[in-house]
């Protein structure tokens, strides 16, 4: 990260970042991340989609549903965990964002990651996967998969669980137990269980 980009920054959100042309000229604002600073749980996905990009929140609309309802049944909620990702703004037309434009938010990213210091990072989708895993994944395969990574300069691992996209279940009805147990699997590195009800989680228990 430079300076330019450490001045609109705190850390968790970015108030301006003029890095990637093609960005600052499709989004209507920059989409930062949700939830709680210390969560347990980190989700991060691709970039916002035009919903997102409108109400200035990851994962709203219909995926954001799918999401939301999942994390309900196994005791958690949106209000418990932290929604981000890889990049910040809409890309034109919903296109995957280039690998420079990644490259661009990424200290953003590690910054987030390091500040949130979560047990486990949840990648929803193919695109956020393969960057933090730094190698090809194929994501229907893969779900549910357990992953160690260094971020940044930290010698500390971090787990990251490969997860499908919430959009894949609307597409493919197969697909929704597949995406279940990898969210069962985030709360249960978490310490939630479903019969917690509130959401939060009971790591001070143990």
């Amino acid at each position: 990260m430079d300076e330019e980009q450490a001045d609109h920054f705190d850390g968790l959100a970015v108030s301006d970042c003029p890095r990637c042309p093609a960005l600052v000229e499709s989004r209507s604002r920059i989409v930062n991340g949700v939830g709680p600073a210390d969560a347990d749980v980190l989700f991060v996905g691709e970039a916002p989609g035009a919903t997102e990009d409108a109400e200035g929140e990851p994962f709203v609309g219909r995926s954001g549903a799918v999401l939301d309802e999942q994390l309900r049944a196994v005791g958690l909620d949106r209000e418990s965990v932290r929604i981000t990702n890889c990049v910040r703004c809409r890309p034109p037309e919903n296109r995957d964002p280039t690998t420079e434009e990644l490259g661009n938010c990424r200290g953003y990213l590690d910054a987030e990651i390091q500040r949130v210091d979560p047990d486990v990072i949840v990648t929803l989708g193919k695109v956020p996967g393969e960057h933090l895993l730094e190698r090809s994944i194929a994501v229907t395969k893969e779900t549910g998969t357990v992953e160690e990574i260094r971020v940044g300069e930290a010698e500390t691992p971090r787990r990251v669980l490969i997860c499908l996209h919430p959009a894949a279940t609307l597409y493919d009805r197969s697909q929704e137990s597949a995406f279940a147990e990898t969210i069962r699997e985030a709360a249960a590195i978490a310490g939630v269980s479903p019969s917690d009800g509130d959401g939060q989680s009971r790591l001070g228990e143990f």
